[in-house]
């Protein structure tokens, strides 16, 4: 084989590789009853998953095996196996599920029950549920994982105030006073702070997850909601429903240092592992907009479903 002949055949294995290797997006279309399913080297739709219902919440296992997603209409969980497609299992939750996240070691996912004021934990081996908790706030739409997994930080849209569960006694053991209508949470890498949006307030609160304290409250844009924290922990993201942009906090300072026009109503959102793209679910744009965070760019509009919810990547 000659020179140029092998050379060619070692930059089309790496680009190849490099392609395969491509993170895979999923977005939960509530309005259609679909999730996308979206190449993230290629920003294009590789296929779209039927499930009926009302899908919104929306997580993957660490180990990429399993899509979870929540079903409001259904009042449960669809599990997908990823390798297959296949059917998916159907496992009934409470009244109008909505936000779910897998604890990082895989072994159980939380739900939130808005019309039973209750957040759910559910063992992922057996898809039992083992633990219903009782919220102070109503209508609960987020219950996150902390890092270490001790603690779920759980916003609610009847509220003001973010309820803290300690995982082991299975009750809400603070409630931290963060503004009206808490939204998206998310936690630094490290665990040691937490953002939550307020969406009536139109603020990000930062609680120091030691003392369980709010030491910061940054001033958003109209209707603040997803949250998101790029996985080097310097960056947090904000979308904003009303203005249709995320915006983009430095985390050393709490100084919001970009905005970033995204599409209509953007909701929940995802980074790729690498925390180069970020993945804005767009409701009324019917749309996943793709944000380049090293430019803090919008770089590409993705066609989704009806009212995309949330977005998940793995």
């Amino acid at each position: 084989m000659h020179f140029r002949s092998c050379c060619a055949l070692v930059v089309l294995l790496v680009v190849s590789s490099a392609a395969a290797a491509a993170p895979t997006a999923y977005s939960s279309n509530e309005g259609s009853g679909t999730v996308s399913v979206i190449d993230t080297a290629t920003d294009r739709i590789g296929a779209t998953l039927t499930l009926g219902g009302k899908p919104r919440g929306i997580a993957i296992a660490p180990d990429g095996r399993r899509l979870y997603i929540s079903d409001q209409a259904a009042n449960g969980l669809v599990v997908v196996d990823l390798a297959t497609r296949a059917a998916p299992l159907r496992v009934k939750l409470g009244d109008s599920p909505e936000g779910i996240y897998v604890s990082s070691d895989g072994r159980w996912l939380s739900a939130a029950i808005e019309e039973n004021n209750q957040v759910l934990i559910v063992d992922t081996s057996t898809l039992a549920v083992v633990k219903r908790i009782t919220m102070k706030g109503k209508n609960p739409e987020h219950a996150v994982w902390s890092p270490d997994g001790k603690w779920l930080y759980v916003s609610a849209e009847e509220a003001d105030s973010v309820d803290i569960v300690d995982v082991a006694q299975a009750a809400v053991v603070k409630s931290i006073t963060v503004g009206e209508r808490p939204r998206g949470i998310a936690f630094l890498p490290d665990g040691s702070r937490a953002y939550v949006a307020a969406e009536h307030a139109n603020t990000v609160s930062v609680i120091d997850t030691r003392t369980q304290e709010v030491v910061a409250r940054i001033k958003a844009g109209v209707r603040s909601n997803g949250i998101a924290v790029r996985p080097d922990g310097r960056r947090v993201y904000v979308s904003t429903g009303g203005d249709g942009t995320v915006q983009v906090i430095d985390t050393a300072s709490n100084a919001i240092i970009a905005t970033i026009p995204v599409g209509k109503r953007p909701w929940n959102m995802a980074l790729t592992p690498d925390g180069r793209k970020l993945y804005v679910a767009c409701g009324r744009s019917n749309a996943v907009a793709v944000v380049d965070t090293q430019t803090n760019a919008k770089v590409a509009e993705i066609p989704v479903g009806e009212l995309p919810w949330g977005v998940a990547i793995r």
